[in-house]
């Protein structure tokens, strides 16, 4: 009788220390070249500083905006390791539901931010995930909007899109779209820079050999932006073009300053991770998933 009560000491304990144990929350990011990432992971951080008591930080993301492959495998790695729940920025917004499925059925709380995962995809695998993140066509229209008050009436313009397969380039393209047919601007050109500078740029430079009298380029990110504005400069059209993105990050502050860019949007990415996490803890403690979130997108413009 003695030993059996030892064993049973032995497992109660045991299972209190698992109850009390912090939850362990993965971030999964896109590409952390770009700078709107590394300020996400940074608020992650400071986040976490703040709540460490509460739960365990893992914190990754892949090095090309393109290799979803390599994101998913980050995904099951995560799900390997044991975590609790992960917020999740997806690269590609059909090509991670797959996996996202297969933690859902491992038990692993999910959290999708910044990117939408695909609505109808999620409704057909039998999935319900909820998306922590700001409305990218409402940004993008805003953003937009403010452009076309400084151009005439059917000024020629050119859109420079993400990835195509991203919901949130189709959102922002979108929202582009909108402002510029209220405005009655004339879009010449609409080209995919899969969010990154190098592309944006030699797509830029192909557009103003194309459209001369091209007057501004919306761009969906403030990396394709820089790009942009780069080939402008190359070009001697820096001061006869227009440019505007989408994101505010540290480098676009500093064009905006000098000129050189009209506006950007800023989706506040050192909170979205933090939304994102805080969602997760919700769930874990709560045991409900909760409705999608709006987060807020600001329009910045040149001072």
């Amino acid at each position: 009788m003695r030993a059996l009560a030892i064993v049973l000491l032995l497992v109660g304990c045991t299972r209190e220390g698992a109850a009390s144990a912090r939850p362990k929350i993965a971030l999964v990011m896109k590409s952390l070249a770009n700078d709107f990432f590394q300020t996400m992971e940074e608020g992650a951080r400071r986040h976490h500083a703040a709540h460490a008591a509460e739960y365990e930080l893992v914190a990754n993301g892949i090095k090309d905006e393109q290799d979803v492959g390599r994101q998913m495998d980050l995904v099951e790695q995560m799900v390997a390791r044991g975590v609790d729940a992960i917020v999740l920025a997806p690269a590609d917004s059909k090509a991670l539901v797959g996996v996202v499925r297969r933690a859902r059925r491992a038990g692993v709380v999910v959290v999708n931010i910044d990117n939408k995962l695909d609505p109808e995809l999620l409704r057909s695998r039998g999935i319900q995930v909820p998306f922590v993140g700001p409305d990218n066509r409402k940004g993008a229209r805003a953003v937009g909007q403010f452009l076309a008050s400084r151009l005439a009436q059917g000024a020629p313009v050119a859109i420079i899109e993400g990835l195509p397969t991203a919901f949130n380039s189709i959102e922002r393209r979108t929202g582009f779209e909108e402002a510029t047919l209220a405005a009655g601007l004339k879009v010449v050109a609409r080209q995919a820079g899969n969010w990154e500078m190098a592309k944006a740029n030699q797509v830029a430079a192909a557009i103003l050999t194309e459209h001369p009298a091209i007057k501004a380029f919306l761009c969906a990110n403030d990396s394709m932006a820089l790009g942009v504005v780069a080939a402008l400069k190359a070009a001697g059209r820096l001061d006869h073009v227009k440019v505007i993105g989408f994101d505010n990050i540290a480098a676009m502050r500093e064009l905006l300053a000098a000129g050189h860019v009209l506006a950007t949007a800023d989706q506040h990415g050192d909170k979205l991770a933090a939304f994102g996490i805080q969602y997760a803890l919700d769930i874990l403690k709560n045991k409900t998933a909760p409705a999608d979130q709006e987060t807020p997108v600001d329009l910045v413009k040149a001072p």
